[in-house]
């Protein structure tokens, strides 16, 4: 495995963070490239760059060549439009100038469920909901969609450079990081913790549809796993795949455990929508109280908690399920009990004086 070298790309990210430090774990040469890569991994060789400055990244990938390379960050715009030319030359500008190293042999990409219900402004909609399980062999939407232009990128440098790929869907990854734009786990966290604080209900926010469906989640150390898989395996190179824990579960279940973790109050689904994004709309100076009574590390709740895409998760109109029988029949057996997942982020925050 020394002879490996990673390069994760968006290494401050959730999906970013953790797989780092597998690969560190299992002995890979290992950089992390961010706009600020600030890691607690003191074998992490950080690359501080720009996908956006292609120049820059030749200066910055100096003397760098990876063996492997796993995409795992995006950049929201306000339009798909917009997205899909950001994100699109996000990709393209790393591969171009990585091509001329020679060194590449693999690439994956992380991209998600919005594959199959499409992007942020359509996936909501009646009309455009896919049949559940979520199965890879599901054709493309006919929406715009900027996972579509970031999966051809990877799928033409590819034919250009003759490495392998393999493309990863996570749903709603639970793990530990700050200042990521869509974190379920922390962003409940952090509601129950203020809940908590000031005798507030933990009110279910999203639809009767995902309160009594079924619907799964995608552990920030499975879907590490993963990827280490599918890059090291050949049978598994140039497919796509869904990444769950591999059990199901209904919020309807899960939400008054997550109370119950926190010890707190709860109200379930009551015929009202309650989005998070209103609730907690004016709840920064609360955070900020009480980071400094219990001396948080964190006293921005922006950094902490992104209710937006918790609201479109738990709000969606379908139950989600994804199948996982494509890895599977390949040989990945990982599983995660979704329970777990949280409380183990819960108490992970806890000890990281991220939630009092």
């Amino acid at each position: 495995m020394m002879k490996n070298t990673a390069l994760v790309v968006g290494v401050s990210g959730i999906t970013g963070s953790n797989l780092a430090q597998k690969l560190l774990a299992n002995n890979w040469t290992t950089y992390g490239l961010a706009r600020n890569p600030v890691s607690t991994l003191e074998q992490l060789h950080p690359i501080p760059a720009n996908l956006l400055d292609e120049e820059g990244l030749v200066q910055a990938l100096e003397g760098v060549n990876p063996t492997h390379v796993f995409f795992t960050t995006w950049m929201r715009n306000d339009t798909e439009a917009e997205n899909i030319r950001v994100n699109s030359a996000l990709v393209r500008n790393l591969l171009n100038v990585l091509s001329p190293k020679k060194s590449v042999q693999h690439v994956a990409l992380v991209t998600g469920l919005k594959h199959y219900l499409g992007p942020f402004d359509a996936y909501v909609k009646e009309g455009v909901l896919p049949p559940t399980p979520l199965r890879e062999e599901q054709p493309r939407l006919a929406l715009d969609n900027f996972y579509y232009a970031q999966e051809d990128e990877v799928f033409a440098a590819a034919e250009r450079d003759g490495f392998s790929w393999s493309i990863h869907r996570p749903h709603t990854v639970i793990g530990k990081t700050v200042g990521n734009l869509m974190n379920m786990g922390t962003t409940l966290a952090v509601y129950a913790s203020i809940c908590k604080e000031t005798g507030h209900s933990f009110n279910w926010p999203g639809s009767a549809a995902q309160w009594y469906g079924i619907s799964d989640v995608t552990d920030a150390r499975i879907l590490a796993d993963q990827l280490i898989w599918a890059a090291t395996t050949p049978q598994a190179h140039n497919q796509a795949f869904n990444i769950t824990n591999g059990d199901v579960f209904r919020w309807s279940w899960l939400w008054p455990q997550l109370a119950g973790w926190f010890g707190i109050d709860y109200q379930g689904f009551d015929g009202t929508v309650r989005p998070l994004e209103q609730e907690m709309a004016d709840w920064g100076p609360l955070w900020e109280q009480l980071a400094s009574k219990y001396n948080l590390k964190e006293p921005d709740l922006q950094r902490l908690a992104s209710p937006w895409h918790t609201d479109l998760d738990l709000g969606r109109p379908i139950e989600v399920m994804t199948d996982m029988a494509n890895s599977r029949r390949l040989g990945f057996s990982r599983y995660q009990s979704s329970r777990e997942s949280f409380f183990d982020l819960f108490e992970q925050l806890r000890q990281d004086r991220i939630i009092p």
